[in-house]
């Protein structure tokens, strides 16, 4: 592309040619790893039956695999800005088959210590976020970023097809081959990566050392108000996402695969409206549809907490939950791309992306510590977590008004 081309593109008059099999391969990318960085907790009834784990220790095995997925997205984010999102997601989701396998090795030998640290290893496929915010911006005008990168957010449905499919997949062909069947998954869309996917011709490496960069973002006000407002929107998603399994068999007692296919239920409405978000972001604003999602996150962990009866009322109160929290992190990445320096996205995107990971983290470890075993419930969980989305409300208007402010 010559340099007045790419000029127009940038401009927004022109699309660049190839932006959307680039998006679709980002979307495939993240969704295959999303899913593999979700083995684990679709299986954690099954661990905790076989291996006599308490609820914190059920916890602690579910939520290992997002501490690093969230962690490292932080190094991701970082070197994606200098080597581009090609290689990056060719580079971590061929990486991210091994702990697969390693995964399946301590559950067959029904190690605690070896699914820990293996789970931990499997972290690395939860960092793929970070790699393609910054590559779907480069191929997108500022315009229309909201609803590309909730697009490829709607990724994050790959926990929903692990969910569904990773307990009927060892049903159907056995424990170790469900795994083998992903690492090879893996592989296969790594190869595809990096024979078809571009970086986008108006991205330029940043080639500083990664501290220095990180430095730099880190001293960004925009950074950690989007960390914040991630780790309560997308950290509700993953928190949920993750731990629903368990969650419906402690209060409903539903099995294995029927605990799957609701939780599936649940990320599927998450990914739909993510995109929603982004695009409702781009024509009335983030600040806007964030305070609608933290508004009905709030309400939602109120009524979930009173136990609604299945199904309908119970599901139809999930469905609302993961509607209102993928709105909002659609809403996220929208003020991330409208605020964040063009040359700094990657490194932003890698911190507020590790919050929202890190706000997956510590919720199913207070859901496991606060569980009322003799009532079946989860309620201080949950109305932490009311209160917590309250908070995040009153941050969203507080710089909302700032900018108006700042505006005139």
């Amino acid at each position: 592309m010559t340099t007045d081309a790419a000029a127009t593109a940038a401009t927004g008059t022109q699309e660049l040619p190839g932006r959307t099999k680039n998006l679709l391969l980002a979307l495939l990318a993240f969704t295959i790893t999303f899913w593999a960085w979700n083995l684990v907790a679709p299986l954690a009834v099954q661990y905790t039956a076989e291996m006599g784990l308490t609820s914190t220790e059920a916890s602690l095995l579910i939520a290992t695999p997002v501490l690093v997925g969230s962690l490292g997205r932080i190094l991701t984010g970082a070197f994606t800005d200098r080597f581009g999102g090609r290689l990056m997601f060719t580079v971590l989701t061929a990486a991210s088959a091994v702990p697969v396998v390693l995964v399946a090795l301590a559950g067959v030998w029904g190690s605690y210590a070896l699914m820990i640290a293996f789970g931990f290893l499997l972290g690395i496929a939860g960092t793929t976020f970070a790699i393609g915010i910054p590559f779907v911006n480069a191929w997108y005008e500022p315009a229309k970023r909201g609803f590309a990168t909730g697009l490829f957010g709607a990724g994050m449905g790959g926990t929903a097809l692990s969910s569904f499919f990773t307990p009927r997949m060892v049903a159907w062909f056995g424990y170790v081959a469900t795994h083998l069947i992903i690492a090879g998954a893996l592989l296969v869309v790594a190869v595809i990566v990096w024979l078809f996917m571009r970086d986008s011709p108006l991205w330029k490496p940043n080639t500083a050392p990664v501290m220095p960069k990180l430095k730099a973002a880190s001293k960004l006000a925009v950074t950690w108000q989007m960390a914040f407002l991630y780790a309560v929107t997308f950290g509700g998603f993953v928190a949920f996402s993750t731990y629903l399994p368990t969650y419906l068999k402690e209060v409903y007692g539903y099995d294995l695969a029927d605990a799957g296919a609701r939780t599936a239920g649940f990320a599927i409405a998450a990914v739909i409206a993510r995109p929603v978000g982004g695009w409702l972001s781009d024509r009335i604003g983030p600040a806007t549809v964030l305070s609608i999602s933290l508004s009905g996150a709030a309400v939602m962990a109120v009524v979930i907490a009173l136990q609604p009866p299945p199904e309908l009322a119970a599901g139809a109160s999930f469905v609302l939950m993961a509607l209102f929290l993928g709105l909002g992190t659609g809403a996220v990445f929208t003020w991330v791309a409208q605020r964040a320096p063009a040359e700094r996205v990657g490194t932003v995107t890698g911190i507020v992306g590790a919050a929202g990971g890190l706000g997956g983290y510590f919720p199913p470890l207070v859901m496991g510590a606060t569980y009322n075993a003799e009532a079946h419930s989860y309620t201080i969980g949950l109305s932490l977590l009311c209160l917590t989305a309250l908070v995040a409300l009153g941050f969203v208007i507080f710089l909302a008004r700032r900018e108006r402010r700042a505006a005139r």
